[in-house]
């Protein structure tokens, strides 16, 4: 685990709104994990010496009245008029408020501490009220220290793509038709997740397997934070098992790929039309004549990259072409996002994981029962992951990575 990192430290570093020019001095916030021992004078805390901090309090004092600011912004007219300046006041306000709120009980426990300090002073020879103060100290000072690591949480650095939403692609890879069914696994634990978190999931591009499963299909996933929790899945799955089709019962291993694209727009990819090869044609299937007698179905193909979507999800050729468009932009921002992750990893020096699709990043064992993540180093009963509760998993990288930026942070400032 990292050693403690001040809170001086991470506003310095930049991490949150106003702190680009602030300088650290000699007044920091050690860990509150004192302790008062019997018939000893309860010392006041050092989280309360920080709070009491001149800078460092207008510093926080700060961030609180930007957030302050926002909230009042909500009510003029001309936020309320224009919906792109609304939704960006919205969400700076919504990237403040927890560290308010932190910061804001922070506050009130500080004062509590103090007051409980005073008390022990003042309480004289009475051993009563010097027990009763003492009590009060041992119980503040925990809840503290809970707020002090939440508020370094808060304070690292955010990836600015993990509100948006997603494109999640699983394609079948080595193991021929016992990956295709893989993949199918796969998108069945993910259909299961997505539901249990409150998310719309809407297939986008499909093309199914001969004997089931899936070679590849593309889900549209939107909700809240959706890329903040399915980036940790993007990376080779592997499969050990034996085949429905193994007449001889030994077991094969077979390998999919998922990728996790953050949804996008003009404004992060630019794409010449030039550089667009767009042909239609009949989607076929299910869904009425108009399927089968129009070309709805769209096959583009961008010419320096190579990819290559073909799109059937919706009725109309000019929806298939918009939806086209949107994934398109989607793997090429996904692109650019994986090559500078893995320069950021490679500074960092962390194992973590690279997010990189080539990376495997869990083995699926039937015999054992047991879903191993090379990650973490650790195992999960299968049947967990078959059940779609793969969020311990998810929780899990996501509290090593804040591990591993809270040790940067401490190694910058040294």
């Amino acid at each position: 685990m990292a050693g403690p990192i001040h809170l001086l430290t991470l506003l310095a570093a930049g991490s949150v709104p106003g702190a680009a020019s602030f300088r650290p001095h000699a007044f920091s916030l050690p860990s509150t994990r004192s302790t008062v021992s019997q018939g000893a004078r309860p010392r006041p805390s050092s989280a309360l010496r920080m709070a009491m901090d001149g800078q460092m309090e207008d510093r926080l004092e700060s961030i609180r009245r930007s957030y302050m600011s926002l909230t009042e912004r909500l009510g003029d007219p001309d936020v309320l008029g224009d919906s792109n300046l609304l939704r960006k006041v919205m969400s700076d306000r919504a990237g403040m408020e927890d560290i308010v709120e932190s910061f804001n009980e922070y506050q009130g426990l500080s004062e509590e501490l103090e007051g409980a300090t005073q008390l022990f002073q003042e309480a004289g020879d009475d051993p009563e009220m010097r027990e009763m103060a003492r009590a009060e100290v041992k119980e503040i000072e925990p809840q503290m220290e809970v707020l002090e690591e939440r508020i370094k949480i808060l304070l690292l650095p955010k990836d600015p793509n993990d509100e948006r939403n997603v494109y999640l692609e699983i394609r079948a890879g080595t193991g021929g038709s016992e990956a295709n069914i893989f993949a199918g696994d796969l998108f069945d634990v993910y259909r299961k997740y997505c539901n249990t978190a409150g998310w719309q999931v809407a297939i986008a591009e499909e093309s199914q397997g001969d004997d089931g499963g899936y070679k590849s299909i593309t889900l549209d996933v939107k909700g809240d934070s959706v890329y903040s929790k399915l980036k940790w899945e993007a990376g080779v799955h592997r499969v050990q098992r034996v085949p429905a089709t193994e007449s001889q019962g030994r077991v094969h291993t077979s390998t999919a790929t998922v990728a996790v694209m953050p949804e996008c727009d003009e404004l992060d990819v630019q794409i010449d039309p030039n550089d667009i090869v767009m042909s239609t044609m009949r989607s076929g299937g299910a869904g009425g004549q108009n399927v089968n007698k129009v070309e709805t179905a769209v096959d583009l193909q961008h010419k320096p990259t190579g990819i290559r979507i073909k799109c059937t999800a919706e009725r109309s050729q000019l929806k298939n072409k918009v939806l086209a468009m949107k994934m398109l932009q989607a793997k090429l921002y996904e692109i650019e996002v994986e090559k500078r992750e893995i320069e950021e990893r490679t500074r960092r020096g962390d194992q973590v994981g690279t997010g990189s699709r080539s990376e495997k990043i869990r083995t699926y064992n039937w015999k054992d029962s047991r879903c191993s993540d090379h990650r973490l180093g650790q195992n999960f009963p299968l049947a967990q992951w078959q059940g779609g509760d793969i969020g311990p998993m998810i929780d899990a990288m996501i509290a090593k990575d804040q591990e591993q930026l809270l040790r940067m942070v401490q190694e910058e400032s040294m």
